[in-house]
């Protein structure tokens, strides 16, 4: 039993993943690894093999989003630790949880600069300034803890990458200490003066409106009622998206870059931002709130605002508050519920009328329904991402996963164009603005939950950065339409090259023929024009989920 003949480090490390639920893994064996994947089968651990390290940091993010279980890279020295470092800094730039195992040099010769295989001068030093935490451990029970206190990190703050080295002696040295405990989450308090604060603040609204960001996921169903309890549009970002079924009357969808939802907002006269720091990644150069400029209020307005955090240094990004409250959302929700339960507006109090300029009376879901019949002025529906997203959703279903890229057919298509019924249903990181996420990240999905719909959906210079990942779909049977928008290059840069009066350079790239390479690699290729995907692309992405293999459904933009 690798237990008693190898009660090594690795062995401390795979035995306390397996204590925190662990069962998957994302990346590829090395010479210096090789202690913790001794470990893996004997555990029953799952490991995918990508074919390039940040496939796995994407992979396993995929793999959050769809398990809501913290993804976990093994990597090895050197070049498999920096492979994977986009992919980490992904995740912190998302607020995501993601587990980085590597080992390292040997103790004592750190900084040696000797020319050992794999040798770097301080990866944890390097990681500790782009990660949450990066931690060189001394002794196995040391990693032991490590990594349960990672564990207990993602669940009592703000989520993000955590990277922990073991150094190779002690990856392969005994270990005679026990596993650790899982250790309780230790969120921070939820100021009760604050919650009552918050509730007079909305009992006395007459025009409220909430924002909610990514740090809301995991409270959708208190976020939907406290939008119905107190009559409030909700308006996402893009990583929130869905926390709202956006075909509920009071949603207005992922749409806070749109001018008439930020308009909303600035009429607020409470607005109430959860989760979410109102990145100008999401805002795309406009103004959350009552606001002069960007993290300027409007000092004349008569708007208080609201904002939920878990961390503390978030509540004041961009937009200054009036109650701020570090807590995790869904307890803040769920304390502000009961106290707005406990003590409802005086009957003989009527809430102030929210007229319309016509002097008529306007209900929230009347001001959404105002907004979305004047999207069109914000949003081109007929731009290529947003028809290819709604054929895929045709074929695909109502419950579909869209996994996307950065790529004009993600941020300028899927992120408006999907109806997200659920906060899982893109995938998707607007933040870092990552090439070659979205194949990878839709394999860890895939993986996480194999009966759901899972489609990626990506341009052609998106698809270079990670293809190769479709053969690691292939090894692990997973029939995932990967349609490809080939507008031949970087089109979005040779758009800004134009509009800075520069003749195009370096954007028009050539591809290969998608669908053979596809095929090559043991799927299917489907080919067609974008004037003949109106009538075949659903039965190509419905035909696609049918099968055990992926298919690359290769689009060439124009005719």
């Amino acid at each position: 039993m690798s237990e008693t003949t190898h009660r090594n480090g690795g062995l401390a490390v795979v035995s306390t993943l397996v204590a925190h639920g662990v069962d998957t893994i994302f990346g590829i064996p090395g010479t210096h690894n090789l202690e913790f994947y001794r470990h893996l089968p004997a555990f029953g651990i799952r490991a995918v093999t990508p074919r390039h390290e940040q496939g796995a940091g994407y992979g396993a993010d995929g793999y959050f989003l769809l398990s809501g279980k913290p993804g976990v890279v093994i990597t090895t020295s050197g070049p498999g630790l920096t492979n994977v470092i986009t992919a980490a800094a992904t995740a912190y730039a998302e607020s995501r949880p993601m587990l980085i195992l590597s080992p390292g040099v040997p103790t004592g010769l750190e900084r040696a600069d000797i020319g050992m295989l794999h040798e770097t001068k301080d990866s944890s030093g390097a990681l500790s300034h782009l990660l949450v935490s990066s931690q060189r451990t001394r002794t196995a029970e040391g990693a032991a803890q490590a990594v349960a206190e990672a564990f207990a990190l993602f669940a009592s703050s703000r989520p993000g990458p955590v990277h922990i080295e073991v150094p190779l002696d002690v990856l392969e040295g005994a270990w005679h200490g026990s596993v650790p405990a899982p250790i309780p989450a230790r969120r921070p308090g939820l100021d009760a003066h604050a919650v009552t604060r918050a509730a007079e603040a909305i009992r006395s609204a007459s025009r409220p409106v909430i924002v909610a960001g990514g740090g809301a996921r995991a409270a959708a169903a208190e976020v939907a009622a406290l939008a119905e309890s107190i009559d409030a549009p909700v308006a996402t970002t893009a990583n929130g998206k869905g926390i709202v079924d956006e075909d509920h009357p009071l949603s207005l969808g992922s749409n806070v870059r749109f001018p008439s939802v930020q308009a909303e907002t600035a009429a607020a006269d409470v607005l109430i931002v959860l989760g979410s720091e109102l990145a100008d990644s999401d805002l795309w150069g406009g103004t959350i709130g009552a606001q002069t400029a960007p993290g300027v209020r409007d000092e004349s307005a008569d708007q208080v605002v609201i904002r939920c955090d878990i961390d503390p240094d978030q509540l004041g990004k961009n937009l200054s508050g009036d109650i701020l409250v570090c807590a995790d959302t869904g307890e803040f929700l769920t304390a502000l519920a009961a106290e707005l339960d406990a003590a409802p507006a005086a009957a003989d109090t009527p809430a102030e009328d929210t007229t319309t300029t016509d002097g008529g009376t306007a209900s929230a879901r009347e001001r959404v329904e105002t907004i979305r019949a004047h999207w069109g002025a914000d949003f081109d529906s007929e731009r290529i991402g947003a028809r290819v997203t709604r054929l895929v959703a045709a074929g695909a279903g109502p419950d579909v996963v869209i996994a996307g890229d950065s790529s004009q057919v993600t941020y300028d298509g899927s992120v408006h164009a999907l109806l997200a019924h659920t906060p899982d249903q893109l995938l998707y990181m607007p933040g870092f603005a990552t090439l070659g996420y979205g194949i990878p990240a839709a394999i860890g999905a895939k993986v996480a939950s194999p009966q759901r719909p899972v489609v990626c959906v990506l341009g052609d210079g998106a698809a270079m950065f990670s293809i190769q990942e479709v053969m690691t779909a292939t090894e692990l049977g997973l029939g995932i339409p990967f349609v490809i928008v080939d507008n031949g290059g970087y089109a979005e840069i040779e758009e800004q090259m134009v509009d800075r009066d520069m003749e195009p350079f370096a954007v028009r790239l050539a591809r290969p023929d998608f669908a053979q390479l596809g095929a090559s690699m043991g799927g299917v290729g489907v080919s067609m024009r974008e004037s003949e995907m109106t009538a075949e692309l659903p039965d190509a992405v419905a035909e696609a989920l049918g099968r055990a293999v992926p298919t690359i459904i290769h689009i060439t933009v124009g005719d």
